[in-house]
């Protein structure tokens, strides 16, 4: 599937089934999180795969429809870094693109996560912040499953305007 193909074709999906994601589509899948662009290439992330059941179902306190991913992609990032952000952001996004391209549903959990990073910090022992992060963390999750609902997307009445607004 080509870059353009997997852009209309990614959805938000939140319906798994609890199958196992092949050990290399996951390596696959966060590479393509690593090669996202960084501001002054800081790389300011960890990537923590998580499949283990147990584990996973832990993460449900952000939405029930969680546990039965076949797995979670926890992005910790650096808030030292100016662009800490736009990086996550990026590398997030390029995970969705890579999961989709391989033919599984994805949702990037965030908003539900935020007011609860507090309780993942102390209560996940997957999340302590490494010795590495002394400015802290902060935590995004990719939720991967196979295979893809997929659905129809459409667009909004917002437009694409030429020179001006």
């Amino acid at each position: 599937m080509d870059t353009l193909e997997a852009i209309r074709k990614r959805r938000s999906i939140r319906r798994y089934t609890d199958d196992a994601i092949p050990k290399a589509d996951l390596e696959t899948i966060v590479d393509a999180g690593r090669l996202a662009a960084t501001g002054n290439n800081r790389q300011p992330w960890d990537f923590v795969v998580v499949t283990d059941r147990t584990m996973i179902e832990r993460f449900k306190v952000s939405g029930a429809w969680i546990e039965k991913a076949g797995a979670v992609i926890v992005v910790v990032m650096d808030p030292v870094s100016s662009w800490w952000v736009e990086d996550g952001a990026a590398a997030i996004e390029n995970m969705l693109l890579a999961s989709t391209a391989l033919g599984y549903g994805a949702c990037w959990v965030e908003g539900d996560a935020l007011p609860r990073e507090a309780l993942f910090k102390t209560s996940f022992p997957l999340c302590p912040p490494p010795p590495s992060r002394q400015g802290g963390f902060h935590a995004r999750y990719a939720l991967l499953s196979p295979p893809p609902l997929v659905g129809k997307v459409s667009l909004s009445g917002s437009q694409v305007l030429s020179q001006r607004f």
